[in-house]
């Protein structure tokens, strides 16, 4: 009985460790690790400041400028199958006839280059569609949507500046999101004409389109 409880005591950090490995993409200081694509400086009355931020604990993109359009993306490594899981948190609108903010998650995407078409994370890989749209029904290019392409099953994302969280899955050609909670796609990319060919593997990023958007708690969990 005892040589059984000592071998619990020894191997449980070990199967702790195979349990929970997923791994933190932000060290909640500085941006190391993270490449930015696009413009990196926006005008803030005259003023020249970074677009992109490590700030209380967040990665913070800060510009306030619609035409404003590139991304963030970990250069680390890339990932095939995995779970990529954050909170996001956009701003509200500061005029009544504003856009509404916009950003995106990028998965298996390359390196975006500003002068190539097909280098955006919507064309070369996926882009997950972030808005501040809960007024409306979703669509293919509503929050949660793979932009231009699937459409979420249903509404569930949270009205600017409440804080939505999001998982996206990915597993062979299997893609799932799930938006607090909810699970809005689950998609096998073979089955769908103009996707059938995408990459399974590639970075994961997130992007500025001209918004400010709060991001924390950015962790990847590979799949065996």
């Amino acid at each position: 009985m005892l040589l059984r409880l000592l071998c619990l005591f020894v191997f449980a950090p070990i199967l702790l460790a195979q349990t929970n490995d997923a791994v933190e993409l932000f060290n909640g200081k500085d941006l190391s690790g993270w490449v930015i694509e696009g413009p990196t400086e926006f005008d803030n009355k005259g003023n020249k400041e970074p677009i992109w931020v490590a700030d209380n604990g967040m990665i913070t993109c800060r510009v306030n400028n619609r035409k404003s359009y590139g991304f963030l993306r970990y250069d680390k490594k890339q990932f095939a199958d995995f779970v990529f899981s954050l909170e996001y948190r956009l701003s509200e609108k500061e005029m009544p006839k504003q856009s509404p903010c916009n950003s995106g998650i990028g998965i298996r995407t390359g390196v975006y280059d500003p002068k190539k078409s097909d280098s955006p994370p919507s064309r070369a890989g996926y882009e997950i569609q972030l808005l501040d749209d809960a007024m409306k029904n979703p669509d293919k290019h509503s929050t949660g949507s793979l932009y231009r392409y699937i459409a979420p099953s249903v509404k569930a994302v949270k009205p600017a500046p409440e804080w939505n969280k999001i998982e996206i899955e990915c597993k062979g050609a299997r893609i799932k999101v799930t938006l607090n909670g909810e699970k809005i796609i689950d998609v096998d990319q073979t089955t769908v004409e103009e996707i059938k060919n995408k990459p399974l593997k590639g970075y994961v990023c997130v992007q500025n389109h001209g918004g400010k958007v709060d991001f924390r708690n950015l962790r990847v969990k590979e799949l065996k």
